[in-house]
């Protein structure tokens, strides 16, 4: 953990800022390891077991990174000329550059979501299953959970659950971006395998709010993870006696899932002082988890400028676009440095600076 905030930065651009802890450290050092491009690490192998276990799916592929677990999940569903939509915040349409098109020749739509919350009706109805020769077909939905450009919004379990009925109706295929499906969990009491039955294939990341410092899981049915493997060493993410990254993951699950609750703890005690100051800002009741993302510009900012100032008051963020600045909480961030970021928001907030 991180110490007191005087004569430090919060650092709250990002939960994989996160630095590994002694007892990870250790745990790292004392991996039993072998070379998993031959699936010998039996490290890596009870990673893989116990994330599949978790999620209700059975098998799982450990990644290099959150990114690679995605796009490789898309393409384990949709091949060259076919579709993958999902709502225009999504991490894989607006923060992977490009990938489904440049490695998989994936074509994307998206529809225009409120928080990056679900809307089970509008993205049913943008599906196209069978485009014949006139549209392209629709192979696979992707949802994000919780939203990180959305401000870490959790998707209701009955929205995936009707989303999982109308596309397995159409024979269309779900990927979850998981990548902090385990602040879902942690926040709503969901269990993990419940959200892992509404998707074909699901991602978590292991380097965000778990505190490991690489690495990421996709799972789903076992002929689907063999074909993972093949794709992920063809992308160059064949990987030898990784077990000392996959025994930070393991550590990180049975340590550092609970403590998530902190994070979100203090996110919403700065969501609530921040709305109650200047409401327009953010509203507490739509912050689930731990990112908060404000509205700046109804304070009269432009995010980045606003983003700058406090960055020079020791608060670290980013500006996810003109007029909004995120903000999030992990392990790395205790309570000092919370009420430090809360005093230095309040007061930037309450000045107003230069709209944009």
């Amino acid at each position: 953990m991180g110490g007191s905030a005087v004569g430090q930065t919060a650092d709250l651009r990002s939960d994989t800022l996160t630095r590994p802890t002694t007892g990870m450290r250790a745990a790292m050092v004392e991996a039993e390891v072998g070379d998993d491009v031959y699936a010998e690490d039996p490290t890596v192998a009870a990673l893989e077991e116990q994330v599949a276990t978790l999620l209700g799916h059975e098998a799982a592929l450990f990644m290099p990174t959150g990114s690679m677990a995605n796009q490789i999940g898309l393409r384990l569903h949709a091949g060259p000329g076919s579709e993958v939509i999902s709502d225009h915040l999504a991490h894989v349409l607006r923060a992977e550059l490009g990938a489904a098109a440049a490695f998989s020749g994936i074509t994307t739509r998206s529809w225009v979501a409120d928080r990056g919350r679900l809307d089970v009706d509008t993205a049913l109805a943008v599906m196209v299953p069978d485009g014949g020769a006139y549209q392209v077909s629709t192979a696979c939905v992707v949802v994000e959970n919780t939203h990180n450009f959305g401000g870490g919004t959790v998707q209701p379990l009955e929205d995936l659950r009707r989303l999982r009925e109308g596309t397995r109706a159409a024979g269309v295929g779900v990927h979850l971006d998981g990548a902090r499906l385990w602040n879902a969990h942690v926040a709503t009491g969901v269990a993990l395998a419940d959200y892992g039955a509404c998707a074909d294939t699901v991602s978590v990341c292991l380097s965000k709010g778990l505190g490991a410092p690489v690495g990421s899981v996709l799972v789903a049915s076992a002929d689907r993870i063999a074909q993972a493997r093949i794709l992920r060493k063809r992308m160059g993410g064949g990987m030898r006696q990784v077990g000392l990254l996959a025994a930070a993951g393991r550590y990180a699950l049975d340590h550092q899932l609970d403590r998530l609750a902190e994070d979100h703890r203090r996110t919403a005690a700065v969501a609530r002082a921040l709305g109650g100051a200047v409401p327009d800002v953010v509203d507490p009741e739509q912050v689930h988890t731990n990112i908060l993302v404000l509205d700046v510009g109804a304070a009269g900012w432009a995010a980045a400028d606003f983003v700058a100032a406090a960055g020079e008051r020791g608060v670290l963020g980013y500006p996810t676009d003109a007029r909004h600045a995120r903000y999030v909480w992990h392990l790395d961030v205790d309570d000092p440095m919370t009420q430090h970021a809360e005093g230095v928001l309040l007061e930037l907030l309450d000045r107003g600076g230069v709209a944009p």
